[in-house]
């Protein structure tokens, strides 16, 4: 009987896979020769307990005291993994293929999958995350901004979304705006790459040199 479950749900997901995937043509990212990166989570992430809430807490002040950059990281990770943790099996399967999607540059599919996992589960954090970043990818920041503010809604302390908000801001101009999401950022997170010298760089043209 179990057998016979598990094949059915196998076989709606693939039906509803087909279906999202079937009515995408392919198509490649915006060209940006500045390459743009975004806080990511690592490729291989650490199992974690199910008691989200009280996790992430302690996760967060671990981050903030960590004496290193690996020991940073290794926090990090888990935070990452308790943030992509899903109940749902079908939302796990249309993330990973969303990610393949993304990594071969499909950008329809990707958006279609994502669609598809806010739809289903519209307080999962990570749908929004994963959207926002494909939208900034493809330069279509209003998009991208609309679903950073739903991450931020959900989880204030998502150092990839404020890092994202301040790199968008810093692509539109409002210097200001970006100075102060790298900040939140790294008040979440003090151990994020390169954002301490945007801040830097941006303190200086924003607020002036310390005489």
């Amino acid at each position: 009987m179990a057998i016979r479950f598990h094949a059915v749900r196998h076989r709606r997901l693939a039906i509803l896979l087909a279906a999202i995937i079937g009515a995408a043509p392919a198509a490649s990212f915006a060209q940006d020769p500045k390459q743009k990166k975004l806080p990511d989570a690592p490729a291989k992430l650490p199992k974690v307990p199910a008691d989200r809430t009280r996790g992430l807490d302690f996760l967060f002040g671990a981050l903030k005291a960590a004496p290193d950059e690996a020991s940073a990281k290794h926090v990090e990770a888990r935070i990452w993994a308790i943030w992509l943790q899903t109940p749902s099996d079908t939302v796990a399967l249309l993330m990973t293929r969303a990610k393949t999607a993304m990594e071969a540059q499909n950008t329809d599919v990707a958006l279609k999958l994502l669609d598809a996992v806010i739809k289903l589960r519209p307080d999962y954090v990570e749908g929004w995350n994963r959207r926002a970043t494909l939208y900034y990818l493809k330069n279509d920041y209003a998009h991208s901004l609309a679903d950073i503010e739903q991450v931020l809604a959900r989880e204030p302390r998502h150092f990839g979304a404020l890092a994202g908000l301040g790199m968008i801001m810093q692509d539109l101009g409002d210097e200001k705006r970006a100075l102060d999401a790298f900040r939140k950022a790294l008040a979440v997170n003090p151990h994020l790459d390169k954002v301490p010298e945007l801040v830097k760089t941006l303190s200086e043209k924003v607020e002036g040199r310390d005489i």
